[in-house]
């Protein structure tokens, strides 16, 4: 679907207001809005137009684009756009450095500083937080959280709706399985087969 010239952000919150900073130095957009649930009148110079549930009144005028943390919840919030025949867009800071071959899908946010190295294949929904790393041939998929300054080795595979948490590293030819949390500063060096939450180094799962 073609992009359109305005955008709406969802979620008024601190990662709602660096989505804003993205798309605005991206150049795309002539207008950018938020909708929130806790609606304020502006959030640092963008209106709010409402909550969630008036989503509905924008899709034809706007892009929109899912700025929660919670990978549940931003999945769960995309899929309603996407019933409504709303548009998702993708948003790239400029000085992230891409590589060749990178497929990045709707919906997901590639912050300053990212690099992603050749061949990745980054799905729908995820965050590529400010400064992380995503080496070559690595699968992230749907609503995957990449924190801030996390790393994943080359030929990594994140199942969908983990979350990888800041400063963590997931060395080379690991297979994490869907619905994880890996701990701030954890060291993934052994495929995850069951899901749950891993902290520490080596990280191991905590019940």
């Amino acid at each position: 679907m073609k992009n359109k010239d305005k955008l709406i952000i969802i979620g008024a919150g601190g990662h709602g207001r660096v989505v804003a900073d993205v798309a605005k130095t991206m150049g795309m957009y002539s207008q950018i809005a938020f909708l929130d649930d806790n609606a304020k009148k502006s959030v640092t110079d963008y209106p709010v137009l409402g909550t969630i549930a008036d989503a509905e009144n924008f899709v034809n005028e706007y892009d929109f684009f899912v700025a929660v943390g919670d990978c549940a919840i931003r999945k769960r919030i995309s899929e309603k756009l996407a019933y409504i025949n709303a548009n998702l867009a993708t948003l790239i800071h400029p000085s992230a450095i891409i590589g060749s071959s990178v497929v990045v899908g709707r919906g997901t946010v590639v912050m300053p500083g990212v690099i992603i190295n050749t061949g990745v294949t980054i799905g729908d929904g995820a965050i590529i937080n400010t400064a992380a790393s995503v080496d070559h041939d690595c699968i992230v998929n749907d609503y995957v959280h990449v924190s801030v300054g996390a790393h994943l080795c080359g030929t990594a595979f994140v199942g969908r709706n983990t979350w990888i948490g800041a400063g963590a590293t997931v060395i080379n030819n690991i297979s994490i399985c869907d619905d994880c949390m890996i701990g701030a500063g954890a060291v993934v060096v052994k495929d995850i087969e069951r899901s749950g939450t891993y902290l520490g180094v080596p990280a191991v799962i905590h019940d």
